[in-house]
């Protein structure tokens, strides 16, 4: 499909669902042949249809690749905050025959099947042991007397 083509999709799109910025739509489109490339390459080399789940994964993890720390809340700011989400814009590009879809696709098939904040945050939350030492530390910081305090923390 050509740019221009895909852009006037989205504009109309946009007439009737104002929820999802523009953006959310092009990065869907380019997910969604990242997955398509993810797929070929662990089935020889063919392409075959995306199941939701899959472009849901897909979708996560090209957000993640692209945009690091940033993915949660540039997804926000782009109102696609659940995978339910990803699923209406899907359906949103089917409608415009940008996407193909089978028989068997729904819109169910985007529903919980991970939590999507969740997904975008986590991989970049420090580790439990870090987060425990550092918990530690500032308990025994507390617990010394305060000429020692101010001290120690001249020193750091």
């Amino acid at each position: 499909m050509q740019a221009m083509q895909f852009e006037q999709s989205v504009v109309s799109i946009l007439k009737r669902d104002k929820r999802f910025d523009p953006h959310a739509y092009f990065f869907l489109k380019e997910a969604l042949d990242f997955t398509l490339k993810r797929i070929a390459e662990g089935n020889g080399g063919q392409a075959r249809h995306v199941s939701g789940p899959e472009l849901l994964t897909g979708f996560r993890d090209y957000a993640l690749d692209q945009f690091g720390p940033m993915a949660s809340t540039l997804m926000r700011e782009w109102g696609v905050r659940k995978c339910q989400d990803v699923g209406d814009m899907v359906f949103h590009l089917i409608e415009e025959q940008v996407f193909g879809k089978q028989d068997s696709d729904r819109r169910e098939d985007f529903s919980g099947i991970f939590d999507f904040e969740e997904s975008l945050v986590k991989p970049f939350l420090p580790k439990r042991a870090v987060a425990n030492a550092g918990t530690r530390a500032r308990k025994a910081l507390r617990n010394q007397p305060e000429d020692r305090v101010s001290k120690q923390q001249s020193k750091g």
